[in-house]
């Protein structure tokens, strides 16, 4: 098991073991260290980027309970310094968080996150219809985005059962893995690009400036 430094510190810089190196079939090495400040893709964000060693990391995934870096050369057992790349981890950060403040808009309006994409340039939030659910419009979904960013509430990360949960100002929890921005005043502005409504099913699209 890896432990994930990023879900308790916003830290872009530290050292590690590396646990095991071994050849992938496309020539690359995993990567398995004993902890890690790289996120891995999944939970609807890209990976994180930046270098171990100085070789850069090409990808970072999940292998059950372990995060694996993929590196086009091997690593030797023993310490390594990690280096997160700032401008792109901020950016997931940002994408990430804004995904999070279209859930809590269209709960407003009796609608339930199921899934979600954070990616930049195509996020998006499916719900499911709760009692008395009625589809909003963007300027109803933005009146609360746009308070939220304003206010700069603060992100507060919290354990329950060893599950970790996110959330903004007094905004309920959400079971989160992923990078978030410290404050909402981070993202500055958000875009809805689409509200579509299909078998049963309400598909939110944002995009941020």
């Amino acid at each position: 098991m890896t432990e994930r430094l990023y879900y308790t510190s916003d830290a872009i810089q530290g050292v590690a073991q590396v646990r095991s190196c071994s050849e992938e079939p496309d020539g690359r090495y995993a990567i398995e260290l004993d902890k890690t400040l790289f996120h891995p893709q999944g939970g609807g964000q890209p990976a994180d980027r930046g270098t171990i060693n100085g070789i850069a990391v090409e990808s970072v995934i999940q292998r059950g309970e372990s995060v694996i870096h993929i590196l086009p050369e091997p690593l030797a057992t023993g310490d390594a310094t990690l280096q997160v790349n700032a401008e792109v981890r901020a950016l997931h950060a940002r994408w990430h968080s804004a995904g999070h403040l279209v859930g809590y808009a269209a709960e407003q309006h009796g609608w339930q996150p199921v899934k979600a994409h954070h990616w930049p340039g195509e996020g998006k939030v499916t719900f499911i219809a709760g009692e008395g659910a009625e589809v909003p419009d963007s300027d109803m979904l933005l009146a609360s985005i746009e308070a939220w960013i304003s206010a700069g509430l603060l992100r507060h990360v919290e354990f329950e059962s060893d599950r970790r949960k996110v959330r903004f100002g007094d905004l309920p929890a959400y079971e989160c893995g992923g990078t978030h921005v410290s404050s909402l005043q981070n993202i500055d502005k958000l875009v809805i690009s689409s509200i579509k409504q299909k078998k049963g099913q309400l598909t939110i699209s944002y995009l941020l400036p």
